[in-house]
Formats: C-alpha cells, structure tokens, sequence
C-alpha cells in the first residue's frame, strides 16, 4: 500500500510509539510485505527467523522489536515491542474501516456503456472500466479495479480480505487477522464466472491478466498474480501469492499451493495438486503434479500389480 504522499520516518514513529535508529527525516512512501516491498516502503519483522530477510529486502524502514541487528547502509530502523501491532496502527490509520451505508458508493467510479444489475454491492473508490456486464449479487469491496469488457457473473464476490493471520501461540488468541490493504485489480477482456472469490492483496494487488477466463466456483487467494489469457475451470483453488503465468490452463478441481509459479502455457488437468511450481510448455496431472505421460504409465502398471503378483507367487 503506498500512502497518499510521503512521510517522514519520525511522524511514523510518533504514531506507532517506536524509537528511530537512523535518519528520522527520511521519507517513508509506504508498507509492503516482503514478498511486495520496494524501496522507499515500510516492512515490519518480528521474529528472528526472519530479521535477515528483512534486513536484505528492498525495504528502506524496517518495524522491528530488537536493537541487536546489524543495519545495512541506508536503512532506517524503528524499534518496537510489537511489530505486528504497529502494522495494524499504520494500517488502519492510512485506510481505516468505513462500513457501507448504500449499495453502491459514491466514490466508485463507472465507465460508460458498463450494466450494472440490481443487489449489486460496489465499495468505496472502486473503478470500473467501459462496457463491463455486472450481473446481480456480485460484490465488488473497496479500492477494486475492473477494466472495460469485464463480465462478472452472478454472486461473485471481488476484494474480500485475505486469509492471512499473524501466528504467536504465547497469547491467548494464537492467530490474529493482518488487516488487509490491498486490492483486486481485473484487466480488460477478464470474464468471471458465477459464485468466484478473489481475495484481495494484504498490502498490494491481486492481479488477473487481460483476456483471463475463469468458470464458477473459482477461488483466488491474496497476493496472486494471475497472467493473461489463463483458463481455469470450476471449482480450481489457488493460495496465496502464487504467480501463475499467461497461457495456463488449470482444469476442474485443480489446487493450487502458496508462493509457486506456474509456467507460461501449462496444462494442469483435472483434480490434480500442485504443491511446487510447474515448467510451463507442459501438461501435468496428479498429486504432486508430474508430466502427464508419466503419471498415466505409472496409473497402468499400477493396474498390472495384482498379476504381477499372482505370477511372482506361482514361481
């Protein structure tokens, strides 16, 4: 999430009650996860397993809860008892929660030619493109980001927040929701089918490429960057920060793991597992998905054990 303009460190740390280590005048532009950040942003640590990641990032200022770390040049430390904590503050302070009080927002902006149907919900600073078709019950959260020639069938909901929890089994409640500040942004020519959910970015975008087709039931989770003129089937699940490249197709029932990438133009059929990433040029099938003519002669001599068994026993 980038903040509507600058900030210096020192106001940073005033709000989230943190001790500065480095230059306070410099300017924080604003706060990314790891997996996301760029230089000029926030990032924020709170376990040692991680201080190093952090630390090496693209991150200009880190949020941390130790002094004990060696700062690399040109970085800016903030030094707190609860990094997770001051996330939230930073977050909610940039882009607090604004319940809805109408159905569509008066910030949302609309192309033209674009059929918005009824029971539809459409949130704070949502953009749409021209000539969309916004078929009834979908619901599109705030800061979503349609361009034009977008079909989106019915019940689909666009933006919800990510499935991401800060873990710490020392506390009463062990996973507590990082607040989502990210957005969904649907390219041009993208048709969606009935009954989807994209989850929204945590701290950035979750992307789907121009030209993208998907059928009902399909399930995006946050951070993921979906290509253009990828074709996913019913009921295709895929997790969290996952790259997915143009030209994949991903048949029935496919899941998909966190932070993989599939390659340009790979066919995964149906109801197979994808727990790493996938070459594209392929067809994969099977859990884990293997090389589709592989698998299948793997499947018949499967089938042959019992006779091979039977004559092992008669010898």
């Amino acid at each position: 999430m980038k903040f509507p303009a600058p900030v210096t460190v020192k106001w940073i740390a005033e709000l989230i009650g943190a001790e500065v280590v480095g230059n306070d005048q410099a300017l924080a532009e604003g706060i990314n996860e790891l997996h996301k950040v760029e230089a000029g942003d926030l990032a924020f640590v709170d376990h040692p397993k991680y201080y190093t990641a952090c630390l090496e990032s693209a991150a200009t200022h880190i949020i941390i809860n130790t002094r004990e770390v060696t700062v690399p040049e040109g970085k800016t430390l903030l030094v707190t008892a609860q990094p997770f904590e001051a996330y939230l503050k930073i977050v909610n302070h940039f882009r607090p929660f604004v319940p809805a009080t109408e159905a569509i927002s008066k910030t949302a902006q609309i192309g033209e030619g674009t059929v918005i149907m009824p029971n539809v919900f459409i949130g704070q600073d949502v953009r749409i493109g021209k000539n969309c078709i916004i078929h009834p019950n979908v619901s599109l959260m705030d800061y979503t980001e349609i361009g034009d020639n977008v079909v989106i069938q019915a019940g689909t909901i666009i933006g919800s927040d990510a499935f991401y929890y800060n873990t710490k089994k020392d506390r009463e409640v062990w996973y507590k929701r990082m607040q989502s500040c990210g957005n969904v942004v649907i390219e041009d020519d993208v048709e969606i089918g009935a009954g989807c959910t994209i989850d929204r970015g945590v701290t950035a975008s979750t992307r789907i490429g121009k030209g993208t087709k998907m059928d009902n039931m399909v399930h995006i989770g946050h951070d993921t960057n979906v290509g253009k003129n990828c074709l996913f089937a019913a009921q295709v699940g895929i997790a969290g920060a996952t790259i997915i490249e143009d030209g994949v197709v991903l048949w029935g029932q496919v899941g998909v793991s966190k932070t993989l990438t599939i390659g340009a133009n790979a066919v995964v059929l149906a109801q197979s597992g994808v727990p790493s990433s996938l070459a594209g040029n392929k067809t994969y099938f099977g859990y884990p998905a293997e090389d589709a003519s592989v698998k299948k002669r793997e499947f018949v001599w499967i089938k042959r054990i019992p006779e091979l068994w039977e004559k092992v026993m008669k010898k």
